[in-house]
C-alpha cells in the first residue's frame, strides 16, 4: 500500500518567556492509503497539536511531516492552504459551518475554491447522502447539534480528500446522535476510500477504526492494530 501521511521524530515546542513547553516529542509514524486511524490520549496529551501538524494548519518545530508526498516543513502559507485544498478534509467538534451561508452553500465551499464548475449537483447529492436533502436552503442556527455536524460531514466529503482529518466529531454531540453520526463518517469514508484519521476521547469510536495510535505527555505509549 501507498504512504500517505509520513511523520519522523516531529516535535513541538512553544516558547513561554524563557521556558520551553514540549507539547510533541520525536512522534513517528506513518498512515498507508486507504486505511482508518484513531489517535486518543487524555486531555493536555497533543492529540490536537498533532492533528494540526499532520494536516498542514500548524508547523512543526523539528521533524519531517509529509503527505501525499509533499514535504510540508518547507512551504508557504498559499503552498499549504494549495496542498489542503487538493488533498484534505476536515471535520471539527464545534462544526465550523459559515454562518451566513446556507447548508448547501458550506458544502460547496470546498468546490469553490478549487475552481470546479456544475458544483451544485454534488452538493445537493451529499445533502441527500446525509439525509438533509430538504434542509439544504437553512443556515447553521437553524440546524440542530446533529444537523450541523452532518452538513460538515457533507462538506468534507466534497472536494473527495485523499485523507479526512476529524478532531472530536462527535464531541458535542449526545449519544444518540453521535452514534448516527459516526455510521455517516464510516460509511461515507467506506465509499469514497479516503483515508480516515481521528482524533476522539471516546474509546468505541477508536475501536471503530484499523488502528489506535495513544499518545500521552506528547509522546507515542502505544500503537496498536485493532483489525
Amino acid at each position: 500500500m501507498n504512504t500517505i501521511l509520513n511523520l519522523q521524530e516531529v516535535s513541538k515546542i512553544y516558547q513561554s518567556g524563557d521556558r520551553a513547553l514540549t507539547v510533541l516529542d520525536k512522534i513517528s509514524f506513518t498512515v498507508e492509503a486507504g486505511s482508518t486511524m484513531s489517535i486518543v490520549g487524555p486531555s493536555g496529551s497533543g492529540k490536537t497539536t498533532l492533528l494540526g501538524l499532520c494536516a498542514g494548519l500548524d508547523r512543526s518545530t523539528s521533524g519531517l511531516v509529509e503527505l501525499h508526498e509533499t514535504r510540508l516543513d518547507g512551504l508557504s502559507e498559499d503552498q499549504l492552504a494549495s496542498v489542503r485544498n487538493k488533498y484534505v478534509g476536515f471535520i471539527f467538534q464545534n462544526f465550523q459551518l459559515m454562518p451566513t451561508l446556507t447548508a448547501l452553500e458550506n458544502v460547496m465551499v470546498p468546490l469553490e475554491l478549487r475552481g470546479e464548475k456544475n458544483i451544485r449537483p454534488r452538493a445537493l447529492d451529499l445533502l441527500d447522502k446525509v439525509g438533509l436533502a430538504d434542509r439544504g436552503h437553512h443556515y447553521p442556527t437553524q440546524l440542530s447539534g446533529g444537523e450541523q455536524q452532518r452538513v460538515s460531514l457533507a462538506r468534507a466529503f466534497s472536494n473527495k480528500p485523499q485523507i479526512l482529518f476529524a478532531d472530536e466529531p462527535t464531541g458535542n454531540l449526545d449519544a444518540e446522535t453521535s452514534e448516527k453520526v459516526v455510521k455517516l463518517l464510516f460509511d461515507l469514508n467506506k465509499e469514497a476510500g479516503t483515508t480516515l484519521v481521528v482524533v476522539t476521547h471516546d474509546l468505541e469510536l477508536a475501536a471503530k477504526t484499523q488502528r489506535i495510535i495513544k499518545i500521552k505527555g506528547g509522546k507515542i505509549i502505544s500503537d496498536t492494530d485493532t483489525k
